[in-house]
């Protein structure tokens, strides 16, 4: 999170020097070099207010950009025509999760959450980042109200928003319902959560935290689930092992002890809660999709997301129906601040 913290101002001073300098706007091409017409686009400034980018900013596809780098090298003059017409919609600046739930029965106070980011990014419509990650929580959601099963856990939904300015939607409720780290001086940090932020100190836990048996998240785009990530947590192997059986079929084959990052499952693993994100297949995600023009419905699997709706809908019952809540690993130690200020 240090790193991050970095980039973030790094980006704030680099389009600070592009207006006092007076650019008129900054060309720049992607990540990557798939080419074909596909263009990532990343962020130019920050959501804050006050923090707008004031530098009109493009992104252009590859073979444009090293066009323009070949006539630049060869002492060319080169003539761009730009139109950049936006719109800042910031009449209401807050985001919202959308929480929903099927009531327990003997275990009614107690949780089985499931979820996934409702936010997606600007190039594209936000398909496989993440609406396939909506559609199919809210599908397993509807399997399971479907056959009426009556779960003995109260079985909850999370899609949350915020997710691509940093986890913030479900650290935010996480925050407010979990446990929480206590809140840092730093001007960057200014009204940000802090599970992730280790430094930040201990965790206080919270009353609804003991309540929570799981949380499963689906967050990388359109491709069938191969397996599941344990977060170090090895007392769950061998039950995702059993529940995991049925679904062999599928597919579904793999455990691994491996931590896995940068989606809403982190919010609830800092708090000392089971938090877990299945493995996907690639398929384009990183390579085709993510963050770019192509993230859009064509590029969706129609049935491999039926494939993850049946498995999450399985998860999340046997861990509704089980006897005992899943097991727990220690929640992480606060690091000490001074340990930040070395790495800077």
């Amino acid at each position: 999170m240090a790193d991050f913290v970095k980039r973030q101002q790094f980006i704030k001073d680099l389009n600070q020097f592009f207006a006092d300098e007076k650019v008129l706007a900054v060309i720049d091409r992607y990540r990557g070099t798939s080419g074909g017409g596909t263009v990532f686009v990343q962020q130019g400034g920050s959501y804050k207010p006050g923090e707008t980018t004031t530098v009109p900013q493009l992104v252009v596809a590859i073979e444009h950009w090293t066009r323009i780098a070949r006539l630049l090298d060869q002492k060319k003059d080169v003539s761009l025509e730009l139109n950049v017409a936006n719109t800042f919609y910031d009449d209401d600046p807050m985001q919202y999760d959308t929480i929903a739930e099927i009531p327990g029965t003997d275990k009614k106070d107690e949780l089985v959450m499931l979820g996934a980011h409702l936010d997606s990014w600007h190039a594209g419509t936000g398909a496989t980042d993440n609406g396939a990650g909506t559609i199919v929580m809210m599908e397993a959601m509807r399997i399971l109200k479907a056959l009426d099963i009556h779960p003995r856990r109260t079985i909850r939904i999370g899609l949350w928003s915020g997710e691509e300015e940093g986890l913030l939607g479900s650290q935010g409720y996480v925050q407010n319902h979990f446990g929480a780290r206590p809140p840092m001086d730093d001007p960057g940090m200014k009204g940000m959560p802090t599970l992730l932020r280790r430094e930040a100190g201990e965790v206080t836990v919270k009353p609804e935290q003991a309540k929570v048996s799981a949380y499963f998240n689906v967050d990388n785009g359109s491709g069938k689930i191969r397996g599941i990530h344990l977060q170090e947590n090895e007392a769950v192997a061998p039950i995702f092992d059993a529940w995991m059986k049925p679904f062999k079929d599928l597919g579904m084959t793999t455990l691994t002890m491996r931590n896995t990052g940068g989606t809403d499952h982190l919010s609830f693993d800092a708090v000392g809660i089971p938090g877990f994100q299945f493995i996907q297949d690639p398929i384009e995600y990183e390579t085709r999709t993510h963050h770019s023009n192509m993230d859009v419905y064509d590029r969706l699997q129609p049935d491999d997301l039926k494939q993850i709706s049946v498995i999450v809908a399985g998860f999340v019952y046997d861990a509704a129906m089980r006897d005992q809540m899943l097991p727990r690993k220690p929640i992480e130690k606060a690091l000490p601040r001074e340990a930040e200020k070395k790495d800077e």
